[in-house]
């Protein structure tokens, strides 16, 4: 998840809390909406997310 948050901080211009805010809020919205991908969402960004 850390090349994740560098690349959006690098790329996106976003701050590191602001780029581990968005990744949380699109891993959220992906389990709500996709419920059966909730494990694959944990693995791929940690299982911190609800």
């Amino acid at each position: 998840m850390n090349e994740l948050i560098e690349k959006l901080t690098t790329e996106a211009g976003l701050t590191p809390e602001q780029a581990a805010k968005a990744i949380e809020t699109v891993a959220s919205f992906v389990k709500e909406k996709f419920p059966m991908l909730g494990g694959a969402v944990d693995n791929i960004f940690g299982k911190k997310q609800d």
